[in-house]
């Protein structure tokens, strides 16, 4: 299965479970007076759009380059993902703020029913379940819309968690366990939410590839006859993949057809690295020491 096909699969999978449990929690909420689990099932509601955005975006990134685009469009996934990052910090503001409102008034916090409890822990199981299958799906085919999309699943099983514990000590005479559960599942939303939006912002801003595909792209060119060195290499990110920049160093004594042969020798090298995209090389003629 490619990259596109296993998005297409964990997105639907995805789909499912949060159409479900969104109902459930926000049925059952209302029914059993639980702002905790309201807000979860909101969460989970937020998490089914997010979802549609993943659809989505894996069906543009997979376009072919075309004259506008002549690097491809792998880049709609880096938008895919601040998308999500926004949305889940306009969500834990909503959440946040209901909490507070029924933090000011703590005497109209009604005793939640026990129902709820049991909604609370079939919703934690299920989306931790998620979140391990949609990572290991992310990084098989190492996209990084996925992994995005799968820690989003895995702050939802936080704050279910945190909306369990919320319920059952509301449930034994503790009315304030509910709101400040909500309060919590709105800090642990947004935190993962700006983590998600500022890794998405670093890519849109031509962020550098990991020291270990740099390490890996100067063993390569290293290791092609005829290079006598080289510098100033300079990459940056585009979705999951990575452009590279770089300037090789040759024997001046060699023809311009000699020196253009290295420079494609070191282009297919490189390209042989996962998530190389493209590799634009600049021959510069240096003298070679003779002994």
């Amino acid at each position: 299965m490619d990259r596109h096909a296993a998005a297409r699969h964990s997105a639907l999978v995805s789909v499912w479970v949060n159409f479900c449990l969104s109902i459930a929690q926000i049925a059952v909420g209302l029914l059993a007076r639980s702002q905790a689990l309201v807000a979860d099932g909101i969460h989970s509601l937020s998490d089914l759009i997010s979802d549609f955005v993943v659809i989505a975006a894996n069906r543009q990134s997979r376009l072919a380059p075309d004259a506008n685009h002549p690097y491809g469009h792998y880049r709609f996934e880096t938008a895919a993902s601040l998308f999500l990052g926004l949305l889940m910090l306009a969500v834990s503001a909503g959440i946040g703020w209901n909490a507070i409102v029924r933090l000011s008034d703590v005497a109209s916090i009604p005793v939640v029913h026990a129902s709820a409890v049991w909604t609370a822990a079939l919703a934690l199981v299920a989306k931790e379940l998620l979140f391990r299958y949609m990572l290991g799906v992310g990084r098989r085919v190492g996209s990084g819309m996925l992994v995005a999309n799968a820690w989003h699943a895995r702050s939802d099983a936080a704050s279910s968690l945190v909306v369990l514990v919320g319920i059952a000590a509301n449930s034994l005479g503790f009315p304030i366990g509910d709101p400040i559960a909500s309060l919590i599942v709105a800090a642990l939303v947004a935190r993962m939410g700006a983590s998600i939006g500022w890794s998405a912002m670093s890519d849109l801003m031509d962020h550098a590839a990991g020291d270990e595909e740099i390490s890996a792209i100067e063993l390569a060119v290293a290791g092609v006859s005829g290079v006598q060195g080289f510098h100033d290499l300079r990459t940056r990110t585009v979705g999951d993949f990575v452009l590279v920049d770089i300037h090789i160093e040759v024997d001046e004594s060699l023809s311009v057809k000699e020196g253009h042969q290295i420079a494609e020798s070191v282009q297919r090298k490189v390209k042989t690295i996962p998530k190389v995209l493209d590799v634009m090389t600049h021959v510069d003629p240096v003298p070679v020491l003779t002994r």
